[in-house]
């Protein structure tokens, strides 16, 4: 994470916007986006040319010889008038012309809108901006996710960013591989695929030295979706400062019939889809019903993620407590296909708090693998209660954090955990009890509380103690009477 002199300038670019007329958080961070972009322009164009003077062949190059004030490094040094006029009039049409190079930065940058009002505030964010270090990969990621820390309220649709730390633990716990496909059909800010490239960066240097994994690992490793243009652009933005050159960061409403031409292409899905409620049947996708007739988002996303995921894939996806023991036909119906159908390997139930201060909603991550032929012999159950933070609005680092643990045990889960009492923080329950419980999977219907035995002393006991207390209380009042006479 950032700290010091790096934080303190993101800070004031942050304050120069409101202090601009620029309120709206996601308003704010979609005009810096931009102008990083801009400026990651000019830095590849740099690259491009010294290359081009080395081999002789102008491969890569995106001005043309009359846009060279188009460029950052030219109309920064502008006065405050004519850089307003250059980037209002000249540098956003260019922005928006570049869709036809094929790369998913330029294809969200059709719709770029330049709301930045006078040419005073941009001039201040431009200087702001420029004194940021941006060649350092780590810096830029980190400096991109404290940008995104600062949206401070749930956005529309039930959208609210994912805690860093709940995306780290999905992450560890699914180990994703340089031969994965990883998608997340609800992607906002692309925080699930950001923290899977780092694990794979980290535990599988690979990546980056084979030619083939390296070309995997940018341009068809990483999907993800959206309906929210705004989050597309940053999502895409976030990708690129995380380091990955070509990710497939799409619009699609993923409930929507459009989905369904993905079938069976991903091997890992991350995801915490948006719990909006209800959706009209006409506007849901018609093979999503035929897995569960119903028009709750937060079933119809469970669908669609055994859908996407071929024979094999394994996912880690947030989903309300309700879909662990919804009395409905078809809450019923989606449980007992994850356990009948295929293989679900853990719930791990969330405290309340985790989202404030966006939402107190109660959570769970739901782990599973698609198999089409079963396999859930037992189920692994893991009751968090903190997660190293307060649970209430503040969310205050504390030192009370279970994550660590359930990392542990969830690698533990077919040895020792099975053998675990259903008195213990985790526990794994078998297959045969879950469908006697009507394949509810809330973890209070299995946990076993235990009651500390106390002994109380004999009624007749307590009552000559009480009559004892009475007469002294009698003999007290008397003599307090008899010197007040």
């Amino acid at each position: 994470m950032i700290t010091g002199e790096l934080k303190s300038k993101v800070d004031r670019v942050w304050d120069a916007f409101w202090s601009g007329g620029i309120a709206n958080p996601l308003e704010v961070i979609e005009q810096i986006t931009y102008l990083l972009f801009v400026r990651r322009l000019d830095d590849l164009e740099t690259l491009a040319e010294k290359k081009a003077r080395v081999t002789g062949k102008p491969e890569g190059l995106r001005f043309g010889t009359d846009q060279q004030e188009l460029r950052w490094s030219r109309f920064k040094n502008e006065e405050p008038a004519v850089m307003f006029a250059t980037v209002a009039e000249k540098v956003f049409p260019f922005l928006r012309a570049l869709g036809g190079d094929g790369s998913t930065y330029a294809q969200h940058m059709e719709g770029a809108r330049f709301t930045i009002p006078t040419p005073q505030l941009l001039s201040r964010v431009v200087d702001l901006l420029d004194e940021i270090p941006m060649a350092d990969r780590d810096t830029n990621g980190d400096l991109y996710e404290y940008m995104l820390s600062k949206i401070a309220s749930a956005g529309q649709n039930g959208q609210f960013r994912t805690p860093r730390h709940i995306i780290k633990l999905m992450v560890d716990m699914t180990a994703p591989q340089p031969t994965d496909e990883i998608c997340d059909p609800a992607a906002g800010t692309a925080g699930f695929l950001v923290a899977a490239s780092e694990y794979i960066r980290a535990q599988h240097p690979s990546v980056l030295t084979d030619a083939a994994q390296r070309k995997h690992f940018h341009a068809s490793m990483f999907h993800g979706y959206d309906f929210d243009n705004t989050m597309l652009r940053i999502a895409s933005m976030n990708m690129l400062m995380h380091g990955i050159e070509s990710p497939d960061i799409r619009y699609r409403d993923s409930l929507s019939e459009g989905a369904s031409e993905d079938a069976e292409k991903y091997t890992l899905i991350l995801a915490n889809p948006p719990f909006a409620g209800s959706l009209d049947y006409e506007s849901t996708s018609k093979d999503l019903q035929r897995v569960v007739k119903t028009k709750k988002t937060e079933l119809l996303f469970v669908a669609l993620f055994l859908k996407l995921l071929k024979p094999g894939g394994r996912a880690a996806v947030i989903v309300p407590d309700g879909v662990l023991f919804g009395s409905s036909k078809a809450h019923k119906e989606l449980r007992r296909t994850l356990i009948e159908d295929h293989r679900l390997e853990g719930v791990v139930k969330l405290p309340s708090g985790v989202f404030k201060p966006y939402a107190g909603v109660s959570t769970a991550i739901l782990l599973f693998t698609k198999t089409n032929s079963g396999g859930s012999d037992q189920v692994w159950f893991y009751d968090v209660t903190a997660d190293g933070f307060s649970l209430d609005d503040k969310r205050n680092a504390v030192e009370a954090n279970d994550l660590p643990d359930v990392l542990k045990r969830w690698g533990d889960r077919t040895g020792s955990e099975l053998k675990r009492t259903r008195t213990e923080q985790s526990f794994c329950v078998v297959k045969d009890e879950i469908v006697a419980q009507g394949y509810d999977l809330s973890l209070n219907r299995y946990k076993e509380i235990v009651h500390d035995e106390i002994e109380h002393r004999p009624p007749r006991e307590i009552i000559a103690d009480i009559e004892k207390l009475e007469s002294e209380i009698g003999t007290g009042l008397a003599e307090l009477k008899a010197m007040l006479s």
